[in-house]
């Protein structure tokens, strides 16, 4: 490496001076320890990046956890564009094994998924993690506890117009089946079905009719409701 550097002449002519400060870089949060990274595989921790694409189409959330510099395990979450499922699919099998280095110089398939992948690396380098104090990091498998029982993605689905007002679709608690209206039109609860309890559920084996039943609840003050409606025909 150092045979292939040209110095200038006038460089070259130069005397020599003694640096009197060496810099070293600002040690940060990894692991559960303060670290001075100078390398790639000084990076440890798992964290999060989000990305969309050019048209703002889409984005990502993005969960890699990393040791040593090394990519152990990757969850790649897509909402609002069909395509970028098959990108996510796509990335999946990419990011495991790879540097963090190396997927930031990846084509991830997706620009959501790469813009997602380079604000992780601003993240993690600078030991903005989860486990920035958590000693030894968490085990790969970790990244599953971001999706909760039956490992789904927590999607948030509202729409709204000024004509007819919000209609939720899908919450944190699972799948809207019903919201429920106070006297004045006003939205003071809703019924939902978990559906990653429910598709559990079925497949081993518990009937469809009761396994809805089961995983069907409510929030709010929805018993008190005056009316209740269909969030997607009503």
């Amino acid at each position: 490496m150092l045979d292939r550097i040209q110095i200038t002449k006038e460089v070259e002519e130069m005397c020599c001076v003694k640096r009197g400060v060496k810099g070293e870089p600002a040690p940060i949060p990894q692991e559960g320890e303060w670290t001075k990274c100078k390398e790639i595989k000084d990076i440890s921790g798992l964290t999060h990046g989000c990305g969309c694409c050019a048209p703002q189409q889409g984005t990502c959330k993005l969960t890699l956890n990393v040791k040593d510099g090394v990519i152990q395990e990757a969850l790649v979450e897509t909402l609002g564009c069909s395509g970028m499922t098959h990108s996510a699919a796509m990335a999946a099998e990419i990011l495991p094994g790879k540097t963090i280095l190396e997927a930031l110089n990846t084509d991830l398939v997706c620009d959501a998924i790469n813009v997602a992948m380079r604000e992780l690396f601003l993240q993690i380098v600078y030991g903005r993690t989860q486990t920035a104090f958590s000693e030894g990091g968490l085990p790969v498998g970790a990244g599953l506890e971001d999706l909760g029982k039956g490992l789904r993605s927590q999607v948030g689905t509202i729409f709204s117009t000024k004509q007819k007002g919000p209609r939720y679709l899908e919450v944190a608690e699972g799948y809207v089946l019903e919201l429920g209206l106070d006297k004045n039109n006003e939205i003071i609860g809703y019924k939902f079905v978990h559906l990653g309890k429910f598709m559990e559920a079925v497949k081993k084996g518990m009937d469809p009719k009761e396994a809805l039943e089961k995983f069907t609840g409510t929030y709010g003050r929805f018993a008190e409701a005056v009316k209740k409606i269909d969030p997607r025909v009503e």
